[in-house]
Order: structure tokens, then sequence, then C-alpha cells
């Protein structure tokens, strides 16, 4: 049953691909990306790796603070801190361009599942590089999420291991590394952003492969499709494996309840990013939206960003289905997580085909799975 449904997915993906009579269409090109660089910038990049530094502060202190002593009452403390940063984290996860590209940001912050052999490994040495490629899946929040909820089944249990094992001041100073090199690549992005990059982000205008325009269109379809709809639903949900289910393969899975409001908060910022909303506040600006609505990007007789609009309101109502646990939801009643899939495949569609087609450009990242 699983694998006929898997086979009803793939064939309305091939359906959707080619459901559009007309196609999108074009009138030209005369959109001010300079103004559209702009307003990413300054009122939705830079903003949202700020909140996320502020964010990255609090849980640091909280985690200094639970180290120093810890408690249950400590342990509650620093959680709620690591999830703010943790769906903080959701809303930059999507500018991975420039230094936060350069210093492999998203590998480094959210590799999962967490390696927490590695992870045991590393606090029984006591020395490790947190920086090499093969540490990338033993730091981050993924890392912490099983250090903060998943060492014991209690509280008590877990604050245990920072009190009263042979290893209770490794285990400190690895939570305090982990932190450590979050709050790093965190500054090293927003000073990079502060500093000389965001003129260079914005005087590359054009419209060459390389352009900032392209670049990050292409980051924001790649984002869609492999952090959001390929990592957080496809792969537990067995999609690419042939209906064989990794319900221990879902984002946040020691914390229980917060997989799905990690997947909800990333979408929103890819719509509102979409729409061109400011980070901070509500107001718009230039967006891949209204430079669809300038050449007049049509599907079917209809706006394609009206479209794209309405597929993400689909994709909420599909995600409200789900249970807060995702590995719960795997496991008991994997078929609304294949709705959920298909919900946002239909996106990508619009994404990777229709949006790209009209704004000529070109998809610059590898696509492995088949899509």
């Amino acid at each position: 049953m699983k694998k006929l449904i898997v086979l009803v997915s793939f064939v309305a993906f091939l359906t959707a691909c080619s459901s559009s009579d007309n196609g999108p269409s074009g009138s030209g090109d005369n959109f001010n990306r300079t103004t559209l660089l702009t307003h990413w910038a300054d009122n939705i990049i830079i903003p949202s790796y700020q909140n996320y530094s502020n964010k990255l502060a609090a849980f640091s202190a909280d985690a200094n603070a639970f180290t120093n002593n810890p408690s249950v009452e400590n342990l509650a403390t620093v959680r709620i801190s690591w999830t703010a940063a943790y769906e903080a984290y959701q809303q930059v996860m999507l500018f991975n361009i420039g230094k936060a590209a350069e210093i492999n940001f998203s590998e480094a912050t959210n590799t999962y599942p967490t390696d927490v052999i590695g992870i045991e490994q590393n606090i029984a040495a006591g020395t490790y590089n947190l920086e090499l490629f093969s540490q990338y899946s033993k730091q981050g929040f993924p890392a912490l999420d099983y250090l903060l909820n998943g060492l014991g089944t209690t509280d008590a249990q877990i604050v245990a291991f920072y009190t009263s094992t042979p290893n209770a001041a490794a285990y400190k100073q690895y939570l305090l590394d982990l932190t450590t090199v979050l709050t790093a690549k965190s500054n090293a992005i927003l000073i990079d952003w502060n500093g000389s990059y965001r003129n260079t982000f914005i005087s590359n205008s054009g419209t060459a492969v390389s352009s900032s325009t392209n670049k990050m269109t292409n980051i924001f379809v790649k984002n869609f499709e492999k952090s959001i709809r390929t990592g957080k639903i496809g792969i537990p949900a067995g999609i690419f494996s042939n209906g064989t289910l990794f319900a221990e393969k879902v984002e946040a899975f020691y914390k229980k309840d917060l997989s799905k409001k990690l997947l909800n908060v990333a979408i929103q910022s890819q719509q509102d990013f979409f729409n061109g909303k400011s980070f901070n506040g509500t107001a718009t600006g230039p967006s891949l939206k209204s430079y669809l609505d300038d050449v007049k990007a049509i599907r079917n007789g209809q706006n394609l960003s009206t479209i794209i609009n309405n597929q993400f309101a689909t994709i909420y109502t599909a995600n409200a289905t789900l249970n807060d646990n995702f590995a719960q939801q795997v496991s008991t009643n994997n078929a609304k997580m294949i709705d959920a899939y298909d919900a946002l495949q239909q996106n990508v569609v619009y994404f990777k085909l229709d949006m790209m087609q009209a704004l000529n450009i070109t998809i610059d990242y590898v696509d492995g799975d088949g899509d």
C-alpha cells in the first residue's frame, strides 16, 4: 500500500509538470534588480540574522547557567531558549549565500539525524575538531537536542549526566563547545553582512548566472526542495527509500513535539521571502512575487504568483493534520506525511519549472533524486 501511495504521488507530480496549457509567459525583463537586492539585504536577510544572533545569545547565557548549576529548573530554561534559537535558524537557513556558504553554515548547524555514537565518542575522548566535515553530524541543534532531551527518559536522569556521571564535566564542556560554534558562525555571517558583503551582494545586480538575484533565487528553490520537502518530510516518510520508513530521521527527534513547528516556521519564512515581507513588520517590498508579476508570468490564465501563494495555503492545510511529533506520525499514519510531501512538491514544480523559466534563471544545483 505504501508503494502504491508513493507511485500515485509520483504520477501526480508528472501530471503537474505537464498540466499547464499555456505555460508561463513573459513580456520582457525590465525589473529593477538593485532595488530588489537592497530590500532583500536590508529588510529581510540582515534583520533575520540579527534575530538569530539575539536568540543564540539568550541560549548561550542559559547554557552557561545550566552547566554552572545543572538542575531540572535550569534544564527547562535552557530548553526554551534552545527551541527559540532553533526556530530562528529556520528563518535564516535559506540565506545560504556569501559567508554562510563559505563556512558551511547549514551543514554545521542542522545536520540530522545526529550521530549519537560519535557524540559520545567525542565526549569520552575530550578532544575533537568541530570544523571538520566529519564532525557536522555531531554538533549543531540536532546534537544539542540529544544533549538536552535525549540522554534519559526523565529530566532528573538527564541532569544526572551533568552532575554525577564520571564524564559530567565533559558533557558540560561539549554542550558549551557546541554553543560556542553556533555563536561564532552566526557572528561571522552577521559581521560580513554588516561589513563589505552587503554592498557586494547589492552591486552584483546583473542577469548572469553568478549574479546575486540568480544565485539567491536558486538557493530559495533548493532550500524549499531539499532542506524542507526532502529533509523534513520526504526522507522520514520513505519517499526516497522505496517506502522504507525512517522515523528516527525526523528533525528534532528527541524533543518529540517540535518537528511540525520547525517545518511551519521554515515554510512561512519561504513564503514571506517570496512575497518580499520585511522581517520586522508587515510591510512588503520588491520580491520574487512582484518580479513574476512584472514579467507577467501566467499559468493556465492565472498569475503564477497567485497560484504559488494559493499552494502555500494548501501546504499549511496538509500540515495541520500532522502530529507535532513526526516520528510518531511516520510510525502511525505515514499517509498524512505523504500528503504533506505532495503539497510541498506542487510548489517545487511551480518554483523550479514555471518561476525559473519565467524569470529566465537556470537551475545551478545538482538534482539527484529524480525530481
